[in-house]
């Protein structure tokens, strides 16, 4: 059906490609517009636009931080290539033992970060240059089922290609995400 070269936004959630493929690879420093054009040769890609948090410095991992900085500042000398933040928020949350013993408490307190924003700021961005005709193909990149209504309504109401490229050698996409695109 498509058999010309269409123009390509390349939507990346970050933390996602990271720990689903990278993460204890060789390909850390993976070079996202390469992997663009090597999965789409025929598609002139436009944009790559890379979701992620700027992570904090952590006991375990105090070289964490600036080894994603480097990262970044390495991505951000590629050419169409947009960086978009969410945030890290950290606490301490009271969460239920799998296995209780009797006659000992049944929570504990642990630290806990999680990243917030992200994803919203994808789908978000996902579909804006889609309003605006910023791509005629959007490929996401990432097996987070929370896309999936966006990538729909990109497909069914505005009538744009979108294409799903897990990043997750062992586990298949969930349905919902993978009807809402075309698998690559």
């Amino acid at each position: 059906m498509w058999g010309w070269e269409l123009v390509t936004n390349l939507y990346v959630d970050g933390f996602n490609l990271y720990y689903r493929a990278l993460k204890d690879s060789p390909f850390r420093w993976l070079d996202l517009r390469k992997l663009a054009e090597t999965l789409f040769p025929q598609d002139s890609i436009n944009r790559v636009c890379y979701f992620t948090a700027r992570l904090n410095a952590r006991p375990g991992n105090p070289s964490q931080r600036q080894r994603q900085q480097a990262y970044l500042r390495a991505l951000a000398t590629l050419p169409g290539f947009d960086a978009y933040y969410g945030v890290f928020r950290s606490g301490v949350k009271r969460r239920p033992l799998a296995e209780p013993v009797a006659g000992l408490p049944t929570y504990v307190l642990v630290r806990d970060s999680e990243e917030k924003g992200s994803d919203v700021n994808l789908a978000t961005r996902l579909l804006v240059d889609g309003f605006n005709r910023e791509y005629e193909q959007a490929v996401v990149l990432s097996n987070d089922a929370d896309f999936a209504g966006a990538m729909r309504y990109v497909r069914d109401d505005l009538g744009l290609r979108v294409t799903l490229v897990n990043p997750d050698p062992k586990n298949s996409s969930p349905r919902e995400l993978a009807t809402a695109g075309r698998l690559r």
